[in-house]
């Protein structure tokens, strides 16, 4: 069995703001489904991991890809719907299903692309508190852009919101922040659409690099971002 020790204050990963940190003391840690884990997902899960603090080595499995029919395609990196040349439409909207672990591309109301995803290691419920690992839900807008993001690209998502700050500041709480969505380091970008079978991020929405560059492509800021269950 392996153990990994947590050490030290939660702190919220940004995919612009990364530092090395030293940790002391917490609760252990254990790897879900270590033994069926790909020696090559497993060091890329670590050293993903490694970037952001002690708790992002606790990799959380996700659900088969054969679970997830509603995105399907002869690659499962993602689906294009509107017979135009992808980038020549620009996404008005983005949705994201946690529960599908799908990110989607409208423009118009009609579907553009869609994106399986990795998501916070605590992938059920809403964001609430800095340290949770929660992916953020409900309504909220792109707000940044950050070309040189150590995850290769990065779009920031306007969390908190002041429904947001409000449940924190009652329960006397940090909401955190700095909730993007980005790619993979430029060492790790071998690991590849393996990244998403284990949701690794601290609430982040995180897709390959090449994926990401097709989402740069077309989404400005301002363009209204919703996050579902």
């Amino acid at each position: 069995m392996i153990w990994l020790v947590r050490r030290g204050p939660d702190r919220l990963a940004s995919s612009s703001v990364l530092d090395a940190r030293a940790w002391a003391g917490s609760k252990p840690l254990r790897w879900p489904r270590l033994a069926a884990m790909p020696l090559s997902l497993l060091v890329g899960t670590v050293a993903l991991s490694l970037l952001g603090h002690a708790d992002s080595t606790r990799a959380v499995a996700k659900p088969s890809l054969a679970n997830r029919s509603a995105v399907t395609a002869a690659s499962t990196d993602s689906v294009a719907v509107v017979p135009v040349p992808f980038g020549r439409l620009p996404a008005d909207s983005i949705v994201v299903e946690k529960s599908r672990h799908r990110l989607s591309l409208y423009h118009r109301g009609t579907l553009l692309r869609s994106y399986l995803v990795a998501l916070g290691q605590q992938p059920v419920g809403d964001k609430v508190r800095v340290g949770d690992n929660r992916t953020p839900e409900g309504l909220f807008r792109i707000e940044a852009r950050n070309p040189g993001s150590r995850y290769h690209r990065a779009l920031k998502i306007s969390y908190p919101d002041a429904a947001h700050r409000a449940r924190a500041r009652s329960l006397g709480v940090s909401p955190g922040g700095d909730i993007m969505i980005h790619g993979l380091p430029a060492r790790q970008a071998w690991v590849g659409a393996a990244h998403r079978d284990f949701d690794w991020t601290e609430g982040c929405i995180a897709v390959t690099n090449n994926e990401i560059e097709e989402i740069w492509s077309v989404v400005r800021v301002g363009t209204p971002i919703l996050i579902k269950p």
